[in-house]
């Protein structure tokens, strides 16, 4: 374990960084019970105010006395907190940036004499980076095909259609209105039961067993389905994925046909207020749209396999205590989040389980970002952060000011680092475009 000395602080006796790793240091400090005065006087003022003895009440028991009473019970419960004070000081004014909560490993108070603490923090380890330019990653090339189109229309032509009552499932054109009853394996009827059901037989993501079945049904008929579930089972704690079949009756208590709109140019007009006034300009429209997506889709891809491949190139284990931290954040947003959707039974342990590996990946990114930046001299000016800020508050009328004291109160210049160091991984790696149709076909052969 190394050791460098800090002499910023002149009222410090003595103040050291021991580098108990490249991703953990420790704090040592000793001050003078002089110079802790001010802060254990204000303890006695505090604690004062809670204490009472025969013949004076609450808060009003003398100085003297309550040091010669509890004094030294009052001092060794600030010592601490007094400690911790001073390491954040300290951090403040060096700029020592602990990436997790840090610890306190020692605290030896002296009283009248002097206070000792070392306190244990991670900080950012600096990698010697390798094989982070020069690689080719694969890039899926995702083009919009006529099928998708006509999805697409015939989605927004569903979602101005008109439901008309039908006694016969005629086609996949129609909701119907069910009850369900869950067979056994010998096809008796179980108590387990789902009423008043609604199906849309369009919906391509319905069970296709229940619309082959469905068709040619008349209201009060039934009709059966079967559909199959792989999930994972834990036996004598080993896991393994099983698939089970599931059995149903459905007895059909209404069905409404769904009509649609024909799609010409009044509806074009209707549906696009008047933007568009045609069938092809409109078609082409929803072609280009569903292009754009395609293509961000295929860049997200294209990034993410390329931070992966950059993380495999230069694995190594991350401070856990950061680890933990990120994993801690990614929980809590899990928890908003099912609050949020009203979802009253959140089982954070099973969550923590589920986001480990992610806020391992996370650290291990975060920490390339760090060193990549610096070896390559990538960094974030406060010019080009007040030039960021000029740009939004023009689009949003919030004034400059604010929005730098959010940037620097929400981390925006870290994102913003982030988000130069991956143009630089984008500019010095290349791209393998991929077509998913030839690929699936080269795998078949």
């Amino acid at each position: 374990m190394s050791s460098y000395y800090l002499t910023f602080f002149e009222d410090l006796l003595e103040t050291k960084i021991n580098v108990i790793s490249a991703g953990e240091h420790e704090l040592e400090a000793t001050l003078t019970y002089e110079e802790i005065l001010p802060e254990i006087e204000q303890a006695y003022k505090e604690e004062g105010k809670k204490i009472e003895m025969p013949g004076f009440r609450k808060g009003k028991v003398p100085l003297a006395l309550l040091k010669k009473t509890y004094g030294e019970a009052i001092e060794y419960k600030a010592s601490e907190k007094i400690a911790n004070k001073k390491f954040w000081e300290i951090v403040e004014e060096q700029n020592l940036n602990p990436i997790s909560t840090p610890k306190m490993v020692d605290l030896d108070f002296e009283r009248g004499s002097k206070i000792m603490f070392k306190i244990q923090y991670e900080v950012m380890p600096e990698l010697e980076l390798k094989d982070y330019t020069g690689n080719e990653i694969s890039k899926i090339e995702l083009k919009v095909n006529d099928e998708m189109v006509d999805d697409e229309i015939t989605s927004l032509r569903k979602r101005n259609s008109k439901d008309e009552v039908t006694e016969v499932v005629e086609d996949k054109m129609n909701v119907i209105n069910v009850n369900l009853k869950k067979l056994d394996e010998s096809g008796n009827i179980t108590d387990e039961k789902g009423q008043d059901l609604n199906i849309d037989l369009s919906d391509s993501r319905v069970n296709k067993d229940i619309v082959e079945n469905a068709i040619g049904k008349k209201k009060g008929e039934t009709f059966k389905f079967s559909f199959k579930d792989m999930h994972e089972v834990d036996e004598d704690g080993n896991k393994k994925v099983i698939e089970e079949t599931y059995n149903y009756e459905a007895t059909i208590n209404s069905i409404n046909k769904i009509v649609l709109p024909e799609f010409d140019d009044e509806f074009v007009k209707k549906i696009s207020k008047e933007k568009f006034s045609n069938v092809s300009d409109w078609t082409e429209n929803i072609r280009k749209g569903i292009q754009s997506y395609y293509d961000l889709q295929s860049e997200d891809m294209y990034i993410n396999g390329l931070l992966s491949t950059i993380v495999k190139n230069n694995d190594f284990e991350p401070p856990h205590g950061y680890v933990h931290k990120i994993l801690d954040n990614l929980v809590a947003m899990e928890q908003d989040k099912a609050k949020r959707e009203g979802h009253k039974h959140f089982d954070a342990h099973q969550v923590e389980k589920q986001l480990h590996s992610r806020a391992e990946w996370n650290a291990k990114w975060q920490i390339i970002v760090n060193s990549l930046a610096k070896k390559e001299n990538i960094a974030v000016s406060e010019e080009e952060l007040k030039e960021t800020a000029e740009k939004e508050a023009a689009e949003t009328g919030i004034s400059v000011e604010k929005l730098l004291k959010f940037y620097k109160d929400s981390g925006r210049k870290d994102t913003l680092l982030e988000q130069k160091v991956i143009d630089f991984l984008k500019a010095n790696n290349s791209a393998k475009v991929i077509n998913p149709n030839e690929q699936k076909q080269t795998e078949k052969e």
